[in-house]
């Protein structure tokens, strides 16, 4: 399915939420009552409300196994690991990949536009 690329060896995947049980709670509630107004279109294409989209489980684990490094991490968890005293400036949720630095590898608006993890992976693919 995936093409490793020599240039994609890591990718930090940040979900427009925030980290804890708590959030946890209240992210899941929303997906469920309010679908159409969750903030996070990311967890929804890679989660959805209970567990991991099959699809994208399989896939990950593609990636994983050659050897593409993949951080998920929450926008308060990315802003502990990745302080920059010039202050990163991104909206979530993102793909980014990191190489020198940090550069967006899939938009917040691109990732809002999608409709499946079908179409995620797609994005992914082609761009590595």
């Amino acid at each position: 399915m995936a093409m490793k690329s020599e240039g994609v060896q890591k990718l930090i995947l940040v979900y427009n939420a925030d980290s804890g049980v708590r959030n946890l709670i209240v992210d899941g509630a929303h997906k469920i009552l309010s679908p159409s107004t969750y903030a996070c279109n990311l967890c929804d294409i890679t989660f959805g409300n209970f567990r991991e989209n099959k699809i994208w489980k399989k896939f990950r684990k593609q990636l994983e196994a050659q050897a593409t490094e993949l951080e998920f991490l929450h926008k308060d968890e990315f802003a502990k690991a990745y302080k920059s005293k010039f202050g990163y400036k991104f909206t979530f949720p993102i793909i980014l990949v990191q190489g020198n630095d940090l550069e967006i590898f899939v938009s917040t608006d691109e990732l809002n536009e999608l409709k499946n993890a079908e179409g995620l992976i797609a994005i992914l693919e082609e761009r590595m």
